[in-house]
């Protein structure tokens, strides 16, 4: 069995050589490749990178022009990937590479994707209780109960990665996306260990970003198939109340003779049925673009400046 790690990397220089170590330390029953996606780093990095590469051919590079995010260094990470089974790890060493055979273990189980839960996070309450929200709505969102969807550390087999399209910030919800395919998620209890070099490179802004993200994803997994649905169900209850309160001030007005004239109701009763027609519409846009374009080519969000250890050395231009 073959064993790729899909690796983003943002200025971790302090980090990379150990992480390697510990990987191949990790997997020595296993032939295995290490993919490293430089996303933008502005430190020694690369240069830190390149030295391991020239010294052990399983570790790969994919250097991006400037950093266009975990997401699409995930998405091109998977596309190289010829593993049989699939790792996701983060740079920085919070992730135990030791935790290797237990995901292995679980997916021999018949389980399709094993996600870790970092049940004991070494992280600030700023970070942990947005988490767990985050977490808790996130489940009932998708009717798929995790921990924590947050964790990068996951394992998966290779017909997963090749079903799943992410970009955005969406790469934390890979498990509902695979969930909504059919697949099978099991997750783990994984050692979570504190941050030894550098410093976190998410900020608030990312909660908001993920909250549309999940929005993104609920559409796209519940009704990509059918947006009628959703648009239709919308549009249907504003113009029913349009309609309800429309009939209401009718009957007070033949039959009670109440001027309609001074009453707000009249146009909240037409704007309702307005903005519920305007739904209709967009849904039966929605489904005219689902039926005219079943698969969605989405153009790539990134740039790759360089390749390094890959068999074919398109692409690489400086």
């Amino acid at each position: 069995m073959k064993l790729s790690f899909v690796i983003p990397v943002l200025n971790e220089e302090e980090s990379l050589e150990q992480l390697t170590a510990e990987i191949s330390e990790n997997t020595k029953n296993h032939d295995y490749e290490i993919i490293f996606i430089d996303d933008g780093s502005t430190d020694k990095s690369y240069e830190i990178m390149k030295k391991l590469a020239k010294s052990n051919p399983s570790i790969k590079i994919i250097k991006f022009r400037k950093n266009f995010g975990k997401s699409a260094a995930l998405q091109v990470g998977f596309q190289h990937a010829s593993g049989d089974v699939v790792f996701t790890m983060d740079a920085d060493l919070q992730d135990n590479p030791k935790e290797i055979p237990r995901f292995l273990e679980k997916l021999e189980e018949g389980y399709d994707l094993v996600t870790g839960w970092k049940k004991k996070r070494k992280d600030p309450l700023s970070k942990t209780f947005p988490s767990k929200l985050f977490n808790k709505v996130t489940s009932s969102a998708f009717k798929l109960k995790l921990h924590d969807y947050n964790c990068g550390f996951k394992a998966y087999k290779k017909n997963v990665i090749k079903e799943i399209d992410i970009y955005g910030e969406m790469h934390r919800y890979i498990p509902a996306l695979a969930h909504a395919k059919g697949f099978k998620v099991a997750e783990i209890p994984v050692e979570h260990r504190k941050r030894q070099f550098g410093k976190s490179k998410f900020g608030a802004e990312r909660y908001l970003r993920g909250f549309l993200d999940l929005l993104t994803v609920k559409l796209v997994t519940s009704y990509i198939r059918s947006p009628l649905y959703l648009f239709g169900s919308i549009g249907f209850i504003l113009s029913a109340t349009g309609f309800i309160i429309g009939l209401y001030l009718t009957i007070l007005k033949y039959g009670y003779g109440v001027p309609l004239s001074n009453r707000p109701l009249l146009f909240a009763s037409i704007l309702l049925m307005m903005v519920g027609l305007q739904f209709f519409s967009v849904g039966l846009l929605g489904e005219l673009i689902v039926n005219q374009n079943r698969k969605n080519n989405r153009d790539k969000i990134y740039s790759l400046k360089e390749k390094i250890n890959f068999e074919s050395d398109e692409g690489n231009d400086e």
